[in-house]
């Protein structure tokens, strides 16, 4: 029986960005305070999943062994270190938190049967690889307040408290929205980057966070006048208005989730993801 598990390591690191092609005046613009001399740090967080196969002794891999190898590989070289010296990958391609992950991915896969690697630069700030030559996924994540109500302009009083409890009461009620924004990308042979992330969080703030922070969705958001603000239609509607604008960057929106409460969020895929155990897991409208 095929098992996939999870090993979580760190380490604290520095990096850079600066591209000797560029000038000053070209790297200032292109990233921004990244550029400092002679860096800036980072308490990077590690998820390796594996895959394989139960053993007699109920397990994948004997963890023991899986610590040593991440350790021996990774984390003893990156702690502590300047990234932009450490490994011989990062002489040519910035180490972006995208590039780290796939560098990390082609470390272990010789010795770990690998089959994610999602690494943590931040809370708000992480990525995925899964092994596709440069193809990897960035994702960042914000917040919004705004109100609603739950209640069907085309129903009763009495029939949208049926359906939506509490939540139909007329002057509505309030939610901090935590919304996590995956797109998908090459990365680029030299700056390690899949998509400007400047640019991104520009998108991000001018679509979502922007219009939609500190209002009543119903009133003030035109798409709710006649469609019900819950979280699975919300998460949508972001979805619509961020594909056209991030494939404009060069990248592709991927997921967008939407976390209403600690008990309550919805994700939607930009298409159906193809993988056969991501797609059973979480098809293209799903609800947590």
């Amino acid at each position: 029986m095929k098992c996939i598990i999870n090993r979580r390591a760190q380490f604290s690191a520095s990096h850079r960005y600066w591209l000797s092609e560029l000038s000053d005046a070209e790297n200032i613009q292109r990233f921004g305070p990244c550029i400092n001399f002679p860096g800036h740090g980072h308490n990077y967080v590690l998820y390796v999943a594996m895959e394989g196969d139960l053993d007699e002794y109920g397990m994948v891999l004997n963890l023991s062994d899986v610590k040593h190898m991440i350790k021996q590989e990774v984390t003893a070289q990156l702690d502590f270190a300047y990234l932009n010296e450490v490994w011989p990958e990062f002489q040519h391609t910035l180490p972006t938190t995208e590039y780290v992950a796939k560098v990390i991915w082609d470390r272990l896969a010789p010795h770990l049967p690998i089959v994610n690697i999602q690494l943590f630069e931040h809370p708000e700030l992480w990525s995925d690889y899964s092994g596709n030559a440069m193809e990897a996924f960035l994702t960042v994540s914000t917040h919004f307040s705004a109100a609603h109500r739950l209640a069907s302009p085309r129903l009763s009083y009495e029939e949208n408290c049926e359906i939506y409890g509490k939540c139909a009461r007329p002057h509505g009620h309030g939610h901090n929205y935590h919304l996590e924004v995956t797109v998908k990308g090459e990365i680029d042979p030299r700056t390690g980057m899949l998509v400007d992330l400047a640019a991104l969080q520009a998108v991000i703030d001018e679509y979502v966070v922007e219009p939609f922070d500190h209002t009543f969705l119903n009133k003030d958001i035109p798409y709710f006048a006649e469609v019900v603000p819950t979280a699975e239609n919300i998460a949508v509607h972001i979805r619509d208005l961020l594909q056209g604008p991030i494939a404009d960057l060069g990248a592709s929106l991927h997921k967008v989730k939407l976390i209403e409460s600690p008990n309550n969020s919805a994700e939607v895929y930009a298409s159906v993801p193809t993988d056969d155990a991501v797609a059973a897991a979480a098809p293209e409208f799903a609800t947590v």
